[in-house]
């Protein structure tokens, strides 16, 4: 499993967090942040899903 998927899941989660947070107590520069880490993850989760889809056709 390539690192991007790993670390992009971990940022999704944590700006899923961050946005939960800023929801809760009203603070929309932490809900905007966290809606910007979670989109962050997911793209660095989907550019290591194409890595390791891209290692497995090479094999």
């Amino acid at each position: 499993m390539d690192k991007n998927r790993i670390e992009g899941g971990a940022k999704e989660v944590k700006g899923t967090v961050k946005e939960a947070i800023g929801k809760l107590v009203g603070n929309e520069r932490l809900e905007a942040e966290g809606k910007i880490d979670k989109a962050e993850g997911e793209a660095q989760g989907a550019i290591g899903k194409g890595k390791d889809a891209i290692k497995s056709v090479l094999k």
